[in-house]
């Protein structure tokens, strides 16, 4: 196999690669904007022209007075029709609070799903913070969704303002048990709407 080489032995003045070098480019296929939102949907553009999938979560803001909300998500087969795809997880948390008290850092057993088809939390511990300051924000990858042969690979990070004042971190990562084609997503809080927020998709060549 034959040896690539920049154009300049410096990486500071390299200018252009060689033939045949390229990376992970993201390319947006969607944007959803919540406002006072029941769901936010993604149900076109899931399809084979990617290998990867990935969903950004930006400021997300559950516009309930019930603390310990969560925004949820689930799968789906048949292109939005439902969302109730078969899902097995594991995750855990990290956090931290603003008062300097007691840090902690745990798998989080009561976040996993074992072959469910509900909906999936985003954080393990239901702990969005509904205050007027406190959102959240999630990154989530979905691997090969179009396969007929393997299970749906996902995993996600959290980052929540919690409503104990706390800064949490989340992290869950699992499968879709179907060697059916994943061709829709779907967000939606526990209770109420999503007050506000933006979803993007994007596809990564």
């Amino acid at each position: 196999m034959a040896v690539l080489f920049a154009n300049n032995n410096s990486l500071s003045a390299i200018t252009a690669l060689p033939s045949g070098v390229s990376g992970g480019a993201m390319t947006l296929l969607s944007t959803q904007t919540a406002s006072s939102s029941a769901t936010l949907s993604f149900t076109s553009g899931i399809d084979s022209t990617y290998n990867e999938y990935v969903f950004k979560c930006i400021n997300i803001h559950l516009g309930t007075s019930t603390a310990n909300n969560d925004l949820k998500f689930n799968f789906s087969i048949d292109g939005g029709s439902n969302y109730n795809v078969t899902k097995t997880t594991s995750s855990f948390t990290a956090y931290n609070p603003e008062g300097g008290g007691t840090a902690n850092l745990g798998y989080r057993a009561p976040g996993d799903q074992a072959q469910s088809t509900a909906f999936h939390d985003t954080s393990p511990e239901g702990t969005f913070g509904v205050e007027n300051d406190e959102c959240a924000t999630i990154i989530m990858h979905l691997f090969a969704p179009s396969s007929t042969t393997f299970v749906k690979h996902f995993m996600l990070q959290t980052q929540i303002y919690e409503s104990g004042d706390y800064s949490e971190s989340a992290f869950i990562a699992g499968y879709c048990n179907t060697t059916s084609a994943v061709d829709a997503v779907q967000f939606k809080p526990a209770s109420g709407n999503i007050d506000a927020g933006v979803i993007k998709m994007y596809g990564v060549s």
